[in-house]
């Protein structure tokens, strides 16, 4: 064969160097994901154990469900639905209603993936759908939280995790708020240290910075996920919130404390970096992660909430396809709108 026989093939990015199935991308997240997972089953016993095992149950069932009533195969093997059901889990109180989380998991998956085609077509995080209807529709179990090594929680599940529906369980094991909660109504700060370690209360797997961002740094040795979005996302709240300060430090809390607090690290490692809902440009990516960082601030600031990841990521998801759209690279040859000149 000449060489004016070959062909040369010119398409767009993005360019696929290495193939990696699915299936291999979902077990290395999930794997990144076990020193927040079993920093959580040590913090918050049983009740953080129950809590994961029926989030992914029940994700792993919604999507065989969902599956076959469109007349498709069961997509469950390919791991999608069980990383669902992780995240889910990690970003719920580990004392909530064990009904309410397999609501929640049928919720994010079902809305949050299943209604706009599947794996790949979902614009949002699922994970995120699930939890942010759950926190419209059960404002007061989401927002309850159980102790924090307590010296029960290998022995005894927390009073709320078997309530059945439409009950008012006796809350037991509550003994605070969580760190966003008390400086946001009391303007009480928690030791930087102590929330960079997880010595706090809060949602299941939220509360160690620290071992979060261990697995992010896996997931970028690996080449499963780019730095990119964390570290803007990371950055931007170090900027916005440090600013505010500084101008007046008895008002506004340190960077440190928005840093290490919340849901900012495990959004921003494992929820903003979804392949689906953020953006492929460079730039387009950048801005996305700007947007995230300035809203998770000023939600925390000055809305009526204490945290505002969940719905930061959300609106960056809603946004993400709009910013590749504005920000195209420009073919070799044409103009910014595809157009030879």
């Amino acid at each position: 064969m000449s060489g004016l026989d070959k062909t040369l093939l010119v398409s767009s990015s993005p360019h696929v160097r290495k193939g990696r199935a699915v299936d291999r991308i979902m077990f290395e997240v999930m794997l990144a994901l076990l020193p927040a997972v079993a920093w959580s089953l040590w913090s918050f016993g049983l009740g953080a154990l129950f809590t994961l095992l029926t989030a992914i149950a029940a994700s792993v069932l919604a999507e065989h469900l969902a599956c076959r009533m469109v007349g498709r195969p069961s997509t469950v093997r390919d791991g999608s639905a069980m990383l669902t059901g992780l995240l889910f889990g990690l970003t719920l109180p580990p004392g909530l209603a064990l009904w309410m989380v397999v609501v929640g998991a049928f919720i994010a998956i079902f809305l949050g993936k299943a209604l706009f085609g599947g794996l790949g077509y979902n614009p949002f995080n699922p994970a995120l759908v699930g939890r942010a209807v759950m926190q419209a529709t059960f404002p007061v179990a989401m927002t309850t939280w159980v102790a924090s090594t307590a010296p029960e929680r290998f022995t005894r599940l927390p009073s709320t995790t078997l309530a059945w529906p439409l009950t008012q369980p006796v809350v037991d094991v509550v003994s605070g708020p969580t760190p966003l909660s008390a400086w946001k109504f009391s303007h009480q700060a928690t030791d930087a240290a102590d929330l960079f370690m997880g010595s706090t209360m809060g949602s299941a797997g939220e509360t160690s910075a620290l071992l979060i961002l261990l697995g992010g740094v896996y997931l970028v040795g690996r080449k499963v996920m780019g730095w990119r979005i964390p570290v803007t996302i990371l950055a931007t709240v170090a900027v916005v919130s440090g600013a505010l300060w500084l101008w007046d430090p008895t008002t506004y809390a340190s960077p440190w404390f928005h840093l290490f607090s919340g849901g900012l690290m495990l959004g921003a490692v494992f929820m903003a970096t979804d392949m689906v809902g953020s953006p492929m440009t460079h730039t387009g990516v950048v801005l996305y992660g700007i947007l995230i960082g300035v809203l998770v601030v000023v939600i925390r600031t000055w809305a009526g909430m204490p945290e505002g990841v969940m719905y930061a990521i959300l609106l960056g998801n809603a946004l993400a396809p709009h910013l590749d759209r504005l920000i195209q690279p420009r073919v070799y040859g044409t103009t910014r709108k595809g157009k030879a000149p």
